[in-house]
């Protein structure tokens, strides 16, 4: 199994382009939780508790990203169950406001991610690799833990495989 480093770098090798970045730190948040509102239908009752198809996915997710890495794996684990507290709330709702919420943030969110990656010149990381459809969320964990200048050898080991980040105008981006 690849490591989180090989991971991140491999999904960070398609994302040196700040743009592109701060481009997925608004598409891929209104992804997952457009998935979460979606998978969040059907809902039924186990022990008291109510399940619907996202708690699966949201569980398998999370145990990925613990065996990755502890620390994040924690952080996904909390931003998993406030999507799919989200997701919940949201399918709750008549099945119209369920729809649109679900799709209408789908489309944006991947709008905003074919946007950045316009600006990138290089097509989505997922297109290769499926994985990457799983190690985006990650991803924007990760870079937002370097802008808080946290995991410092994680974030160099990256840029060393990956290549420097650059503001898109052929310059190299301060924060990395």
């Amino acid at each position: 199994m690849k490591t989180i480093t090989d991971q991140l770098a491999n999904y960070a090798s398609y994302h040196r382009d700040k743009r592109n970045i701060i481009t997925h730190f608004i598409g891929i948040p209104m992804i997952v939780v457009a998935i979460a509102i979606l998978l969040a239908r059907p809902a039924f009752e186990v022990a008291g508790v109510t399940m619907s198809p996202i708690w699966f996915i949201a569980l398998a997710s999370v145990l990925y990203y613990l065996v990755l890495d502890l620390r994040f794996g924690v952080v996904m684990g909390v931003l998993m169950a406030l999507a799919v507290w989200v997701g919940m709330q949201v399918a709750a709702l008549s099945t119209t406001a369920w729809l649109a919420w679900g799709i209408g943030l789908f489309v944006v969110g991947w709008v905003a991610q074919f946007i950045g990656h316009y600006y990138e010149g290089r097509k989505p990381a997922f297109v290769d690799d499926i994985v990457g459809l799983l190690i985006g969320p990650l991803f924007v964990v990760a870079e937002a833990a370097f802008g808080f200048g946290l995991c410092k050898s994680l974030q160099q080991e990256i840029d060393r495989r990956a290549g420097p980040v650059h503001n898109g105008h052929g310059g190299t981006a301060a924060s990395h």
